[in-house]
């Protein structure tokens, strides 16, 4: 793992543990996830379309297994779904900013259904510049949200009735490798939600998409 986020992450761990070191802890989660998007930005930058939609590590196990362009789509998927759907319970991004024709994307889900070539002939329909649009709208939302939270709301668990809001939603596919989600997201805190999808799931893969770089490139 990248040396400095792995540090980042660490210290938002225990200082959102702390009611008097709470604070510090979201403002140092908002600067691992500044560098985290400044390494997904340069994708767009330096990358041709075609890398977005190259899986180098089709056969493996892991987060390299994907594309990149899934990768930037499945991160932003997640937080959205999360950050709106079950802590907000407020319409996501994805919907209101009418971005699944934007994206020019077949789902609506997090895409984890998707296996193989399924993942690379998904990538190629995307709309990469929509697409960043939109992780750029979903990340600030989500910022917003986390420096209003209290030391209190950290605390507070997902109410129950929110899996079948989710389930009604059809944004987590009933496919055996994404119905799995609702449970995990609902039985953390606001706390396990910041640790993950809100970081630790944008290192792993963010990661995943450096390594495929490295072979393609």
């Amino acid at each position: 793992m990248n040396k400095e986020w792995s540090e980042l992450n660490k210290a938002v761990q225990a200082q959102i543990k702390k009611k008097d070191t709470y604070k510090m802890g979201i403002d140092t989660l908002l600067i691992l996830r500044s560098r985290l998007m400044q390494t997904l930005v340069s994708f767009k930058n330096d990358l041709s379309r075609e890398d977005f939609n190259a899986i180098p590590f089709i056969n493996a196990d892991g987060y390299h297994s994907k594309t990149i362009a899934y990768s930037v789509w499945h991160i932003f998927r997640i937080e959205d779904i999360v950050a709106h759907a079950l802590i907000n319970n407020d319409e996501q991004i994805f919907f209101a900013g009418n971005y699944k024709e934007r994206i020019n994307s077949p789902i609506i889900t997090t895409g984890n259904e998707l296996v193989k070539q399924q993942i690379a002939d998904f990538s190629m329909q995307l709309n990469i510049d929509e697409l960043y649009a939109y992780i750029f709208e979903v990340s600030e939302s989500t910022e917003e949200m986390l420096k209003r939270l209290s030391f209190e709301d950290l605390k507070r668990k997902i109410p129950e009735e929110r899996k079948e809001y989710l389930r009604a939603l059809n944004v987590v596919s009933t496919d055996e490798n994404a119905i799995w989600l609702i449970d995990y997201w609902c039985n953390k805190d606001i706390r396990g939600l910041i640790q993950m999808p809100f970081s630790r799931h944008w290192i792993m893969h963010t990661e995943a998409c450096l390594r495929i770089i490295s072979r393609i490139h």
